[in-house]
């Protein structure tokens, strides 16, 4: 019997696909492509939900974002606990990742399971430049997530001196 006809044990393909998950946390671009040129499934996911493109967006590694959307990934995938990547990029302050999802489809204002947007985890987090960047690409400064709170009132809360007064200006 050959080596390539010998099957992995399911240790050994768990051993593989955290090493495959461990490129997209470290943004190996071309790792990545060669791997979904290959036939590796774009949306896989592992133990907590989170797809490639989401450990990619979040570490804010923008070119394997990129790799990923080109080979079909699917930027609408949320973790288990509901987080999507363009949240997660907006959460990190990534700018070139938030960008790079939005050409790449994600909605500008898919929430969580909770109902909380990208521009509320930018708000909240004083990235001033990405809630510039969704607002203009149609985000809802108005919308509010299931508790009723809105990008400002997250702002707010948060003590988010620079977005609060940006939004202020918005929905006055």
């Amino acid at each position: 019997m050959s080596d390539k006809s010998r099957q992995m044990t399911p240790e050994e393909a768990a051993e593989f696909a955290e090493q495959v998950f461990n490129k997209a946390r470290e943004g190996d671009a071309a790792m990545m492509a060669a791997l979904l040129t290959k036939g590796l499934p774009p949306n896989l996911r592992n133990h907590k939900g989170d797809t490639l493109l989401m450990l990619a967006a979040y570490h804010g590694h923008v070119e394997t974002v990129k790799v990923l959307l080109e080979h079909k990934a699917d930027p609408e995938i949320r973790n288990d606990n509901g987080q999507s990547p363009i949240a997660g990029a907006a959460f990190k302050g990534d700018l070139a990742v938030v960008k790079a999802l939005v050409e790449g489809g994600a909605q500008v204002e898919g929430s969580s399971f909770d109902g909380r947007t990208a521009l509320m985890m930018a708000a909240m987090f004083n990235r001033v430049e990405i809630v510039d960047y969704l607002i203009s690409k149609g985000a809802d400064p108005k919308a509010k997530d299931a508790n009723g709170v809105s990008a400002l009132d997250a702002a707010k809360t948060m003590g988010a001196v620079d977005t609060t007064a940006q939004l202020q200006k918005l929905v006055g």
